[in-house]
């Protein structure tokens, strides 16, 4: 998969260093991808949601995070839209990101 853009996980890793190692995990595996629908995703990342409007959302380092992508399986791109912590993520509507 493309994966744009890595700016936004290297960003909010050095505002939560605790999660770069598990972001760097979930960037290597998404990068390596070849996803093509939802179950792909599920093998890969059985914790993962579909939740309308082409965004899925991740859970990082054991649900502590929450990121959002929007992936165009066509094309083979996922736009990252979002990452925070979980209480951040109960604020926000992802099928408007």
């Amino acid at each position: 998969m493309i994966i744009i853009s890595k700016t936004i996980l290297v960003e909010f890793g050095s505002k939560h260093p605790d999660s770069v190692e598990a972001l760097n995990k979930w960037y290597k595996i998404c990068k390596k991808a070849d996803w093509n629908n939802m179950s792909n995703i599920k093998e890969t990342f059985n914790t993962s949601d579909y939740v309308g409007n082409d965004r899925y959302v991740f859970d990082i380092k054991g649900n502590k995070y929450r990121l959002v992508a929007m992936i165009f399986f066509n094309i083979r791109t996922m736009f990252i839209r979002f990452i925070g912590t979980h209480t951040e993520y109960d604020k926000i509507s992802c099928s408007e990101l």
